[in-house]
């Protein structure tokens, strides 16, 4: 909502939010929105908890067909992936071929552009506080798998380690997470900030 916020204030980009409150919206939900409104950026946004209470620092995700970046990636992938199943492109009745290689062709060019935003979001949360990972990490999250719109997971903090829970509560800490996310939008987009 903070960043919903900022983004109002700024007249050339329109954000749309999945939801209003804290309710369970389905992964192919939350994508649908996204292509209904003709979404040129899908962001999730997150703060995660794993049984590690240590772990700690922002991590950014973009997806990936070949595996998962690291251990936790992979963790996090197969939890949020449990929850729902995501569509895609249409195939129709395309040959196989064909098929294979229009969602490769688009897979490969989303992919680039979510890399690209990824790596501006993260630079930006690096400015904000400690980064779990200093590279944009990857792995199968089913809610990035849309073909034809960069999408990018962000876990902005552990709610499990409990110094990042006393942060998450306070409204400066989050505020200055919504508005790194804004400038590093706005570096994908090429706009100055406001």
């Amino acid at each position: 909502r903070r960043l919903s916020n900022i983004l109002q204030e700024d007249m050339r980009i329109n954000g749309v939010l999945t939801r209003q409150d804290d309710t369970r919206v389905r992964l192919r939900t939350r994508v649908g929105v996204a292509r209904e409104k003709k979404a040129d950026l899908f962001l999730s946004i997150h703060a995660d908890a794993i049984e590690n209470r240590a772990v700690k620092g922002s991590s950014v995700y973009i997806l990936s067909n070949r595996g998962a970046s690291s251990e936790l990636a992979r963790r996090l992938a197969f939890q949020a992936n449990s929850a729902d199943f995501i569509g895609s492109i249409k195939r129709d009745n395309k040959p196989d071929d064909l098929w294979e290689t229009l969602v490769d062709l688009s897979q490969k060019a989303t992919l680039e552009e979510s890399n690209r935003a990824a790596r501006g979001i993260l630079s930006e949360l690096n400015h904000v506080g400690r980064v779990h990972k200093k590279k944009v990490q990857s792995a199968g999250f089913m809610v990035l798998k849309s073909l034809d719109i960069p999408s990018v997971l962000i876990e902005v903090a552990f709610i499990s380690n409990p110094s990042e829970e006393i942060k998450l509560n306070k409204p400066s800490f989050r505020q200055s997470v919504a508005r790194a996310i804004y400038k590093g939008a706005c570096a994908f987009f090429n706009l100055e900030e406001n």
